[in-house]
């Protein structure tokens, strides 16, 4: 009796056995198919926030955009800035304080397949646009791009000219200062969109290139704004496109902590006018930036030659400008910088020397409140009562 009870026992325990080990090992699977949908998932997200850092055109790493395999997705992205400026002229009736909304911008970009894509910036400028208001609402990307190989693209549309620093990387939170560089802007000038098409190139080495034909400036050969580059820009609205212009580039990154890259462009008739003393122009631009641990360096010349009986008339068939900027990242939160510009564009007003230095306080790397100071000395004896110091404060988001 006590043996057939030990045996019932015995097994009542090997099948309790058999039960708890089916059930652990039951258990282990499903840990198992837990752990490889969390990795999975885990892959997705980071696909989707590598897009998403890519999301502004003007910042995406065009190898990594051509070796995704993600599958088609749209993505949403923006950014903006608010400025305070107070700055007191040598003339007290050019004194500046204002507060302005500078810009609103949305980012759309869908990806059809890995190899198609869409890219494109809705930008709403001063807050308010309309008829006497001060603000425009401008289309300042909205191009198709097809991978042809991992190392060549094509664009097609509207898009950012390949020049500069800020024409690309324009992003407030990029860049140090609550204004942009002037240079950038009288000169080159950011932000500077055409319509055509365009060849983007890049290797491992680090070496890239872009070459396009596109559409080109209308400037004035008359008037206050004569000659100014910055309002020859037509934004492909109704654009006149009798006479293309053509920009290539050279960019080499090899070289960890450095970029530098150069751009030539040729403008057939910069004024879209034949006959009117405005026969042709070119640009040279040439940037670096150098990073070394907290510190970087960033420098830039820009210059246009311009051709014709009325602009050397004018003279203002040479106008060129660079600037030098150190900057130090404290730590996670503050960042530091100087500036000294040196602008000779066509006009009295875009002819001067600037300093600026400031702080950044980064609440959150897309998120940036910005305090500068600053100085400009116009160089002509004509805006001498213009020239101004003074302090901005500013406010800028991206996401």
């Amino acid at each position: 009796m006590r043996g057939a009870l030990l045996l019932a026992s015995l097994g009542i325990w090997l099948l309790s056995f058999q039960v708890v080990a089916q059930e652990t090992e039951s258990v282990q699977e499903t840990i198992q198919r837990q752990q490889e949908q969390i990795d999975a998932l885990q892959e997705q997200i980071n696909a989707t926030a590598d897009f998403l850092e890519a999301g502004s055109v003007t910042q995406f790493n065009r190898t990594q955009l051509q070796e995704r395999d993600v599958g088609s997705q749209t993505s949403i992205g923006g950014y903006g800035e608010i400025h305070y400026n107070n700055l007191n002229a040598t003339d007290s009736d050019n004194d500046t304080d204002k507060m302005d909304f500078h810009r609103f911008v949305l980012f759309f970009a869908h990806e059809f397949n890995d190899r198609v894509s869409f890219f494109s910036e809705l930008e709403v400028e001063h807050s308010l646009a309309g008829e006497g208001k001060p603000g425009e609402v401008e289309i300042e990307q909205a191009f198709v791009q097809v991978n042809l190989s991992n190392e060549l693209a094509v664009q097609g549309g509207l898009f950012v000219l390949p020049v500069g620093i800020l024409n690309e990387t324009h992003e407030p939170t990029t860049f140090y200062g609550v204004e942009r560089n002037a240079v950038e802007s009288a000169i080159v000038p950011a932000t500077w969109w055409e319509g055509g098409a365009q060849l983007v190139g890049n290797n491992a080495s680090g070496l890239s290139w872009n070459a396009g034909f596109h559409s080109g400036l209308e400037m004035y050969t008359s008037g206050s704004n004569a000659f100014r580059v910055r309002k020859g820009r037509q934004k492909v609205a109704n654009a006149v496109a009798t006479d293309f212009a053509f920009t290539g580039r050279m960019r080499y990154t090899g070289i960890p902590g450095l970029d530098v890259a150069a751009t030539w462009q040729h403008q057939s008739d910069p004024s879209a006018k034949p006959g009117d003393g405005l026969d042709s122009g070119a640009l040279i631009e040439a940037h670096m930036i150098y990073t070394n641990g907290p510190f970087q360096l960033r420098a830039l010349y820009a210059g246009w030659e311009f051709s014709g009986t009325a602009v050397e008339a004018a003279n203002a068939d040479s106008q060129s400008g660079f600037y030098i900027e150190p900057s130090w990242r404290i730590n996670d939160r503050w960042g530091a910088f100087a500036r000294f510009e040196d602008v000779d564009g066509a006009v009295a007003g875009d002819q001067f020397e600037e300093f600026r230095a400031g702080l950044s306080y980064f609440a959150h790397p897309s998120a940036v409140f910005k305090f500068d100071i600053a100085n400009r000395d116009y160089t002509q004896v004509s805006k001498a009562g213009s020239s101004f110091d003074g302090f901005n404060v500013g406010m800028a988001y991206q996401f």
